[in-house]
């Protein structure tokens, strides 16, 4: 899997220790920072798996620069802009990072479901025999220009029995495994990397942004039963599917709440910053009888600044066919890779994007299922300002490590692992005890 992936992969974290964890969440319209402690924690019902208390210790956001659809296009400016925020987390925490795990929303996300079968011979299934099946099922991975991000092993099957959790011990003649493997172009990832790199940063792992959304805003046993987190950012509007307490799916479209201010821009001809501040104090997706009886005062730009005063439904009008065509995009996305939306599919949303005021019912009504806003939990010490549905993905950067042990890796093969012993029986012993030790 590692000739498939550029990304650094994070060794799990002990249950038993505490560290501190320094994330950032790269988005196109802010980055923010947060380091904080993780503390041993006794398994809770309500945030299952997850093996540590998260206290913040200091958090720093700026605008974003030089980010467009996710994706850096201005690497001087994306790198100014990391800096800021990093340096007011590190000044508020009174530590300095060394390294760091960042999201990724660009590069167009996407997944591949793979799986492949291996002889047993009628002996008990070891470490060993689960480890091949995985290996071969990640071989088929690989696309050209692709980098692989995560790769979760799904369910596995002993002689056609299915949904095995973990067969080692049991007795069979044929082991099959079926894995979950989220990829992005290469490009944009080693961007991102990049300009980390020149902030003298060291990077622990890079988390698909739905999925890090995901492992902040899921409770009970969301996970387990399926669930469908929607984050919508100012870029990309991205997607996860969880089934069976493991990330099942991701997709991304390259549309998000920026394309809505650039149509009220643009409808009132409005600044930017204008039709964002706007957005934000008076925009909704879904109308209400006072609309046409509210009037809101617009500075619009042209031959002279003068201040108009419109009814707020010629706004919403303006919203919302813009935010039902990105909810149809996600549904129809999620529908052609098996997620057909319906009234037993459940969906959270979360980014700073899904704040906008209607948005949940305008999504139930395109969705036809369970929706709710997800904001970050089980963290302390994050402040009033950041505990919303936009700072998901950072707070789930912090629950990563806790579960980053579910994932399948193969041993890197770097410059120095033929010294090891290359390939051969001897290479693949030593494959499997660094990979298993």
């Amino acid at each position: 899997m590692s000739g498939h992936s550029i990304t650094p992969r994070m060794k799990p974290l002990s249950a038993r220790k505490s560290a501190i964890l320094c994330v950032l969440d790269v988005g196109t319209s802010k980055i923010a920072c947060i380091i904080a402690r993780l503390m041993p924690a006794e398994p809770s019902d309500l945030l299952r798996g997850r093996t540590h208390a998260c206290r913040v210790l200091g958090i720093g956001h700026q605008r974003s620069r030089g980010l467009k659809g996710g994706v850096i296009v201005d690497m001087e400016e994306a790198e100014k802009a990391i800096r800021l925020a990093v340096d007011a987390a590190e000044r508020m925490a009174g530590v300095q990072a060394e390294s760091l795990l960042v999201n990724l929303s660009g590069g167009r996300l996407g997944a591949d479901h793979l799986g492949a079968k291996v002889r047993i011979g009628g002996h008990a299934v070891t470490a060993y025999d689960v480890h091949r099946v995985l290996e071969a099922a990640a071989a088929r991975t690989g696309r050209q220009g692709r980098t692989t991000l995560h790769a979760l092993p799904r369910a596995f099957s002993l002689d056609g029995a299915p949904s095995i959790r973990d067969p080692k011990g049991m007795i069979g003649e044929e082991l099959a495994a079926t894995m979950t493997v989220a990829s992005c172009d290469s490009a944009p990832a080693r961007n991102l990397m990049l300009a980390i790199e020149r902030c003298h940063l060291d990077i622990e792992a890079v988390v698909a942004t739905p999925y890090a959304a995901g492992l902040a805003a899921l409770v009970d046993d969301e996970a387990e039963m399926g669930v469908i987190v929607v984050d919508f950012g100012c870029g990309t509007t991205t997607m996860a599917a969880f089934a069976d307490n493991r990330l099942a799916h991701v997709d991304a479209i390259a549309v998000g709440g920026g394309h809505v201010t650039m149509d009220i821009a643009r409808g009132l001809t409005l600044r930017l910053s204008d039709a964002e501040r706007i957005k934000t104090y008076y925009g909704a997706c879904i109308s209400s009888p006072s609309d046409e009886r509210e009037t809101i005062a617009v500075t619009q730009v042209g031959d002279g600044e003068h201040t108009n005063h419109m009814p707020k439904s010629h706004l919403v009008r303006i919203i919302r066919p813009r935010v039902e065509e990105i909810l149809e995009l996600v549904r129809d996305r999620l529908a052609a890779a098996g997620y057909p939306a319906g009234a037993g599919q459940r969906f959270v949303l979360t980014g700073g994007a899904s704040q906008l005021t209607g948005l949940p019912e305008a999504a139930r009504r395109i969705f036809g299922g369970q929706v709710r806003l997800g904001r970050p939990l089980g963290v302390h010490g994050l402040p009033e300002s950041a505990k919303n549905p936009a700072f998901a993905a950072a707070i789930g950067l912090l629950v990563y490590p806790q579960v980053s042990g579910l994932e399948h890796f193969e041993p890197r093969r770097g410059p120095g692992f033929n010294i090891a012993g290359g390939e051969g029986y001897v290479g693949n012993v030593v494959r499997w005890l660094k990979s298993n030790f």
